[in-house]
Formats: structure tokens, sequence, C-alpha cells
């Protein structure tokens, strides 16, 4: 009898499972929310675009998808270099990540962080958005995760508190606080800065102490973060290298969702991310590059320095260029150098 009784009842839910509806049965395994991980707050455009990422996917899929914003990389206790990992294993469901902090675990990635690799904004987009950016993303999926869109955090120029900087003898003994990335170790010591790691949440603190002279960030964050408020006054507008952001999924997230889905959070990715470099580069794309003025009348001193003068920075970078194009695979860099000279023409 309860023999009966159990086959009746296995019979019973097989037949309701096989009457089910695909989306009803995925939804079974969607999280009620999902975490995005970001290094900067939404005043920023790194976390204005994980914002409007979220916001997509959130009305496009009628919430079936639901994201919490998590800056300050907060789910690794703001260790940067830690987010990738955490990716990877799940800790984190989603995030629109830096270059810089990912490249530890992803050699390729340090290709943005060449010295004087990218001389202008077309140059960046010939190598994300051509043959090197999908060879990167399909490295990084075989890392674990789904990467579904270019960002930019920007072009990273140099501030200090102590004086204008146009050679590298200017940069001689000056503490710049920097990511904490072999490659920015060797860039600043090669200019003879003397270069000290920390997070970002450290750094404004140790601006405002004197504890460092200077940093090295995008003017978007310069301006967000208020840094001449914290002794930065002097600002050198090198563009020694851009940093490109990537929004990715986990590849188990990735998986729980229906193929629908997936194409919806991908396009909402592209979208967001379009949006995002639009918001990166604004004020500084036009020829008058209105964002500089602004910086002026905060009472910063702007310095943009000529051919002959970014050509010695780039001549003391040289050797770590070359030490660094041997790491991050040559085939990949030559790659992008013929990308980017075609992108000037």
């Amino acid at each position: 009898m309860k023999l009966r009784t159990f086959l009746a009842s296995a019979v019973a839910t097989a037949a309701a499972l096989a009457f089910a509806s695909p989306m009803a049965m995925a939804q079974t395994k969607y999280k009620s929310e999902y975490r995005m991980s970001l290094v900067l707050g939404t005043a920023f455009p790194w976390g204005k675009g994980g914002e409007l990422w979220a916001d997509k996917v959130r009305e496009r899929t009628q919430g079936r998808i639901n994201i919490k914003l998590y800056p300050g990389t907060s789910l690794v206790q703001g260790d940067q270099t830690r987010e990738f990992s955490a990716l990877r294993q799940g800790v984190i469901d989603m995030a629109v990540g830096s270059t810089i902090n990912w490249s530890p675990q992803v050699k390729s990635l340090n290709l943005f962080s060449m010295p004087f690799l990218f001389p202008n904004f077309k140059a960046v987009d010939a190598v994300t958005q051509g043959e090197v950016g999908q060879e990167i993303f399909t490295t990084l999926e075989k890392s674990g995760v789904v990467p579904l869109a270019w960002g930019e955090n920007g072009y990273r120029e140099i501030s200090n508190s102590k004086h204008a900087i146009k050679t590298p003898a200017d940069l001689k003994g000056m503490k710049i606080r920097v990511v904490g990335s072999p490659l920015f170790l060797d860039t600043f010591t090669a200019l003879g800065a003397n270069p000290t790691q920390m997070s970002w949440a450290d750094a404004q603190p140790a601006m405002a102490s004197g504890a460092v002279d200077g940093q090295e960030n995008p003017i978007g964050v310069y301006m967000a973060a208020k840094l001449q408020s914290v002794g930065q006054k002097h600002l050198t507008m090198w563009g020694y290298m851009n940093d490109p952001l990537i929004f990715v999924v986990n590849k188990d997230v990735w998986a729980s969702w229906t193929p629908a889905d997936q194409a919806i959070v991908k396009q909402a990715a592209l979208d967001a991310a379009k949006e995002e470099v639009a918001i990166a580069r604004k004020g500084l794309v036009e020829a008058d590059k209105p964002l500089l003025k602004d910086l002026a009348g905060l009472g910063v001193t702007v310095t943009t320095p000529n051919a002959a003068e970014r050509e010695a920075f780039v001549k003391a970078t040289r050797p770590v260029f070359d030490k660094w194009k041997s790491q991050i695979g040559a085939p990949l860099v030559d790659k992008a150098e013929k990308a980017i000279a075609a992108s000037q023409k």
C-alpha cells in the first residue's frame, strides 16, 4: 500500500514537471538578489556604469534578475586585487572590474597598463573592440567568468602636492600612491619616484596627511573625489595608460539563467558600457577639453607635456615596456601595436 502511494506521488510529480514551463523551472534556480562588485560608487563613471547595467537588467527582465551594488569592493573587504578570485569562486555574482585589479590573475590584462602604449581614445577602441579585445575575452572565459562588454575608467593622469611634473626628473623621490600591480611599481621606479601600494580607501587620508605626495588616476576619479581638497593641486595630463573596465558575470550564475535572460543581460551590459564610456570621456574628447578649464577654475595647475616632453617619459619607461612585453606575451602586444598604428591613419 505504501509502495503504491509512493509511486502515485512520483508519477504526479513527474507529470507536474513535464507540464511546467521552462521559465518557471529556471526561475526556481534564480537568486532573489545578485551581488555586483564595484570599486567606486555611483558618483564616479565606474559606479554609474554598474548602476546603469543593474537598472537595465531589472527593467528588461521584469525583476526576474535583481542586482544589488556593492561599491568599495566591500564583498572582499576593500581588497581590490582579490575581486577576480572571489568572482571565480562565486563569492561575487557580477562585477564591473578594472583590468589593473584583475591583472595579477590574468596576465594579458597587463597590456593596458603598458606605459605610453595608447596615444588616444581611438587607439583604446581599436584594441578593446577588435581582435585583441576578443582574444582577451576568450582568456577570461577560460579563467571562469563570462565577459560581456568593455567599459572605461579612463586615462590615468598624475597629480601631486609639490610641484608641476614636466620631466621624469620632477618625479625623483616623490611618494606616489599606486594600485597593487608589479607593473606600476616598475614604471614609477623607472621614473625615479617612490611608488607606494595602497587601497583607494587608504589613499585619500594618506594624501590629506602628506604621507604620500601624489597619485595617478583618471580625471573622472580626481573630480568626483575632489582631490584638490587634499592638497593635489598639480595635475599633469600625460595619459601614460588607459584603464578599461570589463562587465562580467560568474560562469555558474550565467549558466543558471535561461538563454533569453542571458541575451537580455548581455545586451544590457553592452548598452550600459557604451553610456559609461561616454560619461568617462565627457569633457575630454572635445577640442577645447572643457574639463581642464573646470579644473583650472578649482585652483589646480594643469600641465600638458608637449611631444618632446612626453617622449622623455616614454624613453625612461621603455625598459619596463620591453620587460613586460615578454611577460604578457609578445604576439598579443604586437597585435595591439598593429591595431593602434592602423587606428592612427
